[in-house]
C-alpha cells in the first residue's frame, strides 16, 4: 500500500478547504468500514484521506419538526436506537440494522453508504422511498440533492471533488404513510443484497394516494421505479394493484447476471419483494406492526 496523507478536520469549513486544496487526490472519510477495505486491495488510491468523523455537525440527529436530519457520519447503532426515529421511520431501522453487523453498524453510516453508491446498498432503497435528500457542502457554497439523483454509477455519485456530504434530510411522513425495506440475501445476515425493496405509501380512504419504490442490486444504481406510482395513485388498496406494482418492478429491472443469482431470477424477485414490502408498508400505513426483518 503506497504512503497516504492523514487530516482530521474538525468543522465542515475545514474539511471542504482539505478537499479543495487536495482536489481528486482526496478521499473524504466517516465510518471507513468501505473505503479502508477499498484502500487495502487497490481499488481506490487517494494521496489523502479526510475523516470526518469527528466533526460535530456531522453526527447530530435532529428529529424536530417531524422529520429527521442524520448527520453524514451517524453511525447506524444510533439510528436504530433512537426511539424517535423506530416510531416515525421503522424503514430506516430495516436498513440500518442490517448494514454489516454488530461492530460494523457502530461505524457504518447511512452517509457513507449513500456515498459509497454501491447498486446493493442497504440504505439508498429506504432513502428514496422516504423522499429524502442529500445536503452538500463545497468551496461554492451549499446544495440540495434528491436521493434518486445522486449515485451517478456503480461507486460514483455527483459530489465534486470539493464537495462533502454533511446530512441526509427526511420528511415527515404524514398520517396514513408507511414504509419498509427487505432485502433477499442468500444467508441470514451479513451479505450482500440480491435484490433489495424499498417502499413507502401513503392512503387516503383506503386508495393509494402515493408510492415510491425503489430497487437495489437490480441497475447500475439503486432504482427509483416511478411508474409505480403512476399506475398505482388513486387506486384502491387491494392485491390486484399490488401485484401490478409487482410486475412494474419486474419490468423495470435491469440486473446482470452474477454469482449471486442470474438476471431472470432476480427479476422474479422484484415482482416477489415489491409485493411484499408493499403490503407491509401498508401495514405499517394502517398503525399495524411489522418485523424490523
Amino acid at each position: 500500500m503506497k504512503w497516504i496523507d492523514y487530516a482530521r478536520p474538525q468543522t465542515v469549513a475545514e474539511a471542504v478547504q482539505l478537499l479543495t486544496e487536495r482536489g481528486d487526490g482526496a478521499r473524504a472519510m466517516a465510518g471507513g468500514t468501505d473505503l479502508i477495505v477499498q484502500l487495502r486491495v487497490g481499488r481506490r488510491q487517494p494521496d489523502h484521506v479526510v475523516d470526518v468523523k469527528h466533526i460535530p455537525d456531522l453526527n447530530e440527529v435532529d428529529t424536530s419538526g417531524g422529520g429527521v436530519t442524520l448527520g453524514a457520519a451517524v453511525p447506524c447503532h444510533i439510528i436504530y436506537n433512537n426511539e424517535v426515529i423506530k416510531n416515525a421511520f421503522p424503514a430506516l431501522v430495516d436498513s440500518a440494522s442490517i448494514i454489516g453487523g454488530t461492530q460494523i453498524q457502530g461505524r457504518a453510516s447511512i452517509g457513507g453508504n449513500l456515498c459509497n453508491a454501491a447498486p446493493s446498498a442497504d440504505a439508498i432503497p429506504t432513502l428514496i422511498a422516504l423522499g429524502a435528500t442529500a445536503n452538500v457542502s463545497g468551496s461554492t457554497g451549499d446544495r440540495s440533492v434528491a436521493i434518486e439523483d445522486f449515485c451517478t454509477g456503480p461507486g460514483q455519485n455527483v459530489l465534486g471533488a470539493d464537495e462533502l456530504l454533511t446530512s441526509i434530510s427526511i420528511p415527515e411522513q404524514g398520517a396514513n404513510s408507511g414504509a419498509r425495506y427487505q432485502r433477499f440475501i442468500p444467508r441470514n445476515e451479513m451479505d450482500i443484497a440480491v435484490v433489495g425493496v424499498g417502499a413507502s405509501v401513503t392512503l387516503n380512504n383506503g386508495s393509494f394516494e402515493s408510492v415510491r419504490v425503489s430497487l437495489a442490486s437490480v441497475a447500475p444504481t439503486p432504482l427509483f421505479v416511478t411508474e409505480i406510482n403512476d399506475e398505482l395513485a388513486g387506486k384502491d388498496v387491494s392485491d390486484e394493484n399490488i401485484a401490478k406494482a409487482g410486475e412494474i418492478a419486474k419490468a423495470a429491472a435491469k440486473p446482470i447476471s452474477d454469482m449471486r443469482g442470474t438476471a431472470d431470477y432476480r427479476r422474479h424477485l422484484c415482482d416477489v419483494m415489491t409485493r411484499r414490502v408493499l403490503a407491509d408498508a401498508i401495514t405499517r400505513a394502517r398503525g399495524g406492526n411489522v418485523d424490523a426483518h
